[in-house]
């Protein structure tokens, strides 16, 4: 097969193109130029589209005697990742870069554009298996990354490989050493790779302007005052700005935010804990299933908990979304229900419910949707 290795200038993906180049395919290194000032992206391990990465991408494929090219989506990055991301973070969601960049960048416009070119498929460095159409978690659990590909459909798997799912990372920095890749013993690159210094309030506050609103307590007094949502998460502990005369001496997360009253609700550690889940926007889904409850495991952070939960496809009428996102030409008519079996702390609005069948041989990805709304777990309860 001809195919187009996605370069970022990592181990990774190094040691994927070296592989699929060994397997006796026909290979070209694509590096992907995401920003549009690649000198400021990259900050020790932050980041993953600088000058420096496209050079580290371009050494490994002259060490593999492979073309090599520099394709420049900075503007559909632009539009489909940082757009997007401010966006949402807006009317008080919680969104995931990484993911985002994987359904709209590497496995869209890439892919595409792969495809027009007359390649049959696209190869990257995700720690993800994919055989026969079928993907499971990458071998390696500390690495694994299928959560981040849930957002993908069948047609765009069935042109995607995953060449090091297999292998353990240390294994992978041992074999790119043994290639002689400058990159074997690289940093992993970390956090979001448009913000370079880590500041993500700092960056949304100049994105997005004051939006000020208050803070209110569970039990509905108003405790402070913020200059706008976007500066806080689900979950948060930190930085709330508090007065500590208004605390019993307990620590506080925020519970709750609505962005329409710009109301941020904080609550105790228990007011956290998430017994449903409803999403849409669903991707890969066997609509075979629909209106069915089935048994499955639900994960909603790239790193976070897994736990068991119950789920039903049912019809979904509604064309705007609870935080007032109006859905998309195209998307399934349906949306899907979780009912937790175990409690998940920190769920938001905006992360990616990922769904996974239990299989011995490694959970198999069914598929994923966007949370629109959640269920405290004490409404399980009462």
């Amino acid at each position: 097969m001809r195919v187009v290795a996605a370069m970022s200038g990592g181990v990774d993906s190094a040691v994927a193109a070296s592989r699929a180049l060994e397997a006796g395919h026909e290979v070209i290194g694509v590096h992907l130029a995401l920003s549009r000032s690649p000198e400021a992206v990259r900050a020790g391990s932050r980041g993953c589209c600088s000058l420096e990465d496209s050079a580290d991408a371009r050494r490994v494929a002259d060490k593999l005697g492979i073309p090599f090219y520099v394709w420049d989506f900075s503007d559909r990055f632009a539009e489909d990742v940082i757009d997007d991301f401010v966006d949402s973070y807006s009317i008080g969601e919680t969104p995931n870069p990484c993911l985002r960049c994987n359904e709209k960048i590497k496995f869209e416009a890439l892919l595409d554009r792969s495809i027009a070119l007359g390649f049959d498929a696209v190869v990257t460095g995700h720690y993800a298996r994919l055989h026969d159409g079928v993907m499971r978690r990458g071998i390696d659990s500390n690495k694994d990354q299928s959560y981040v590909l849930g957002v993908l459909t069948d047609e765009q798997l069935a042109h995607c490989m995953f060449p090091v799912g297999d292998t353990i990372k240390p294994e992978i920095r041992e074999e790119a050493k043994s290639h002689g890749f400058g990159v074997a013993s690289k940093p992993d690159s970390h956090d979001i790779c448009f913000i370079p210094d880590g500041r993500t309030q700092a960056f949304l506050g100049k994105k997005i302007g004051l939006r000020p609103g208050i803070m209110k307590d569970q039990d509905g007094r108003t405790v402070a005052e913020h200059d706008g949502v976007y500066g806080f998460t689900i979950g948060q502990r930190k930085g709330l700005g508090v007065p500590r005369e208004a605390l019993d001496g307990s620590p506080r997360y925020v519970t709750d935010i609505d962005a329409a009253t710009g109301t941020v609700t904080i609550g105790r550690r228990e007011d956290l804990r998430t017994g449903a889940i409803i999403a849409d926007r669903l991707k890969r889904l066997n609509p075979d299933i629909h209106g069915r409850e089935f048994r499955c495991d639900v994960q909603v952070r790239a790193h976070g908990g897994v736990v068991p939960a119950l789920a039903r496809l049912v019809d979904d009428p509604d064309p705007v979304t609870p935080a007032g996102r109006e859905k998309k030409p195209g998307e399934a008519p349906w949306r899907m229900e979780l009912q937790l079996l175990e409690p998940l702390e920190g769920v938001a609005r905006g992360q990616a419910a990922v769904v996974y069948q239990p299989d011995e041989e490694g959970d198999i990805l069914l598929g994923s949707g966007t949370i629109r709304a959640t269920e405290p777990w004490s409404a399980r309860e009462d």
